[in-house]
């Protein structure tokens, strides 16, 4: 009798601190299977929805990635970074200045309904067939190279802010760079701003609230 071939599409809640091939590669032992692929990276240190595909359901993936994402992002204002994320090399800008709660609402709101967004130098984006992040990493200038996509911002909300930290959430299109957002906020602030977490919430129709932890599988 044949083998039944696997066909699942899972959603998970990464966790920090890994990478989303770490998690394609414990679903491969989980379901003792290579035929194993995910729609949408997220950043190691981020966390929130991955959507996993398994066997057959690997040739349906590309469906769910242009789909609009959903995040909560929290940017630290005063400095930047880098790679525009807590990981890289920071640079304080300015500690003492004030910025109120209008201030960050207004800024926030003027990314509404999208804009043209460059991409980080510390990014997967391939420009002569070599990744960004490569380029940067062996010291090379990159900033001519970092490619500029109009991205669509449908629904940006400022959900908390003390100085430091503000959190908001925004829904956007797929190849959005949360973390140029906060970088390009802390620019039009005039402070400087790095993302310091972030944690997708929905892609499309499918949610976290529906999502397994990889415990649990």
């Amino acid at each position: 009798m044949p083998e039944i071939e696997l066909s699942e599409t899972l959603l998970i809640d990464k966790p920090a601190g890994i990478t989303s091939h770490d998690v394609v590669d414990q679903v491969r032992r989980i379901y003792k299977t290579r035929r194993v692929g995910h729609a949408g990276t997220l950043d190691p240190f981020a966390t929130g929805l991955l959507i996993v595909a398994v066997g057959k359901a690997t040739k349906d993936i590309q469906r769910f990635v242009g789909l609009d994402k959903e995040y909560i992002a929290t940017a630290r204002l005063g400095a930047t970074s880098d790679t525009y994320d807590l990981t890289g090399q920071l640079t304080i800008k300015n500690k003492q200045l004030t910025i109120s709660e209008d201030d960050v609402r207004t800024a926030l709101m003027s990314f509404k309904g999208g804009y043209a967004q460059k991409a980080p130098a510390y990014s997967a984006k391939k420009v002569h067939g070599q990744k960004l992040y490569e380029m940067a990493r062996r010291g090379e200038d990159v900033e001519h190279l970092r490619p500029i996509k109009n991205v669509d911002i449908s629904e940006i909300e400022l959900l908390d802010y003390h100085w430091p930290d503000v959190t908001f959430r925004v829904t956007c299109s797929s190849g959005t760079y949360i973390r140029s957002l906060a970088h390009d906020l802390g620019e039009k602030l005039g402070c400087g701003a790095y993302l310091t977490a972030l944690r997708r919430t929905r892609i499309g129709d499918y949610k976290i609230e529906d999502a397994k932890k990889l415990k649990d599988f």
